[in-house]
């Protein structure tokens, strides 16, 4: 299929610096997927209450990712978005909030994520009426499930659907649900939904073991790389942190603790990000570090964007969706 005007426009005018590494990183990723590779993606900060799924549904629908790793926010704020956009408000002139609009916001139940609030009666407490009756159930039957399947079971029962405020075609994690597709989410707890599951854990009504772990996660990860690497797995990091960190430790944990010296590098590595390289800022390292650790070959496509996720991010799933 021919490149549609978005794409024609980055490569003609997207000829250095940052904009040169957008479309070196896409057309080095869409060659991934071309020799048979598959392709990580992991969701950092606040990309879902950008409404990244607005593009990213796509890519999934069109097999552009074949697994996630995301925070318990970006898994969460996705669906917060799907049953409760009319209520958000936009305030475009964050920057200039006293604190004292800030606590206005509070006592108003608007949470604030830079320029937008998430209303928390509408978004958090309608998700927590239903997703508890689901690990209630799964507790109840001695049944235990990882965070995002306990988010697809919710999806898929057709219980928030008299909420949608949104096409269901933006959401990301529906059609992530739709496909049964695998993500990792490390760090679950610091969300919440984590939180509130951790209060139910304090009063009583809930199990802790209910919930699968993250050194689960990173079994099933680990389970899942040494099947689906035999072509190769790039990775694709959108900003810095948890969501990244996590799951690209499971090549070197293979390799060095499992000893299985057989197990590929990542095939791949793109990085945005705004953070810069100092003071041992893990996010702001240059790729060619991860290969003192193992991760990385000397031969892997490495790229760093250093700008703003919200706009590189849907350029490059433009480029790979033809548009």
């Amino acid at each position: 299929m021919s490149k549609g005007p978005i794409s024609q426009f980055i490569t003609k005018h997207y000829l250095h610096f940052n904009s040169a590494a957008l479309v070196d990183a896409a057309k080095a990723y869409e060659a991934q997927l071309e020799n048979g590779a598959k392709m990580m993606v992991t969701l950092a900060g606040a990309m879902s209450t950008a409404e990244i799924g607005k593009i990213f549904a796509e890519m999934i629908r069109c097999d552009k990712v074949q697994i996630i790793s995301c925070t318990g926010a970006n898994l969460e704020e996705d669906i917060m978005n799907l049953v409760a956009h009319s209520h958000y408000e936009r305030v475009p002139n964050y920057r200039d909030l006293t604190p004292e609009q800030e606590w206005d916001l509070l006592e108003r139940g608007l949470n604030r994520v830079t320029d937008t609030c998430i209303p928390e009666h509408e978004a958090f407490r309608r998700l927590q009426k239903h997703i508890y009756k689901i690990w209630k159930d799964a507790d109840d039957k001695g049944e235990r499930y990882f965070p995002h399947e306990f988010m697809y079971k919710m999806l898929l029962s057709g219980v928030l659907e008299e909420y949608y405020e949104i096409d269901l075609k933006d959401s990301w994690m529906y059609a992530a649900a739709e496909k049964n597709l695998p993500i990792i989410v490390p760090g679950w707890e610091d969300s919440t939904m984590g939180n509130i599951f951790a209060s139910y854990v304090i009063k009583g009504d809930l199990k802790a073991s209910t919930m699968k772990s993250g050194i689960e996660y990173m079994t099933f990860l680990a389970d899942w790389y040494t099947k689906n690497s035999k072509s190769g797995v790039g990775f694709f990091q959108i900003g810095g942190g948890i969501a990244g960190d996590f799951p690209i430790c499971v090549v070197p944990m293979l390799y060095q603790d499992m000893e299985m010296h057989d197990v590929p590098f990542w095939s791949y590595f793109c990085q945005i990000s705004d953070s810069t390289t100092s003071y041992g800022s893990y996010s702001g390292a240059v790729p060619n570090e991860k290969i003192t650790w193992g991760k990385l070959d000397i031969t892997t496509p490495k790229f760093i964007i250093e700008s703003d996720a919200t706009i590189v991010a849907p350029l490059i799933f433009a480029y790979l969706l033809d548009m």
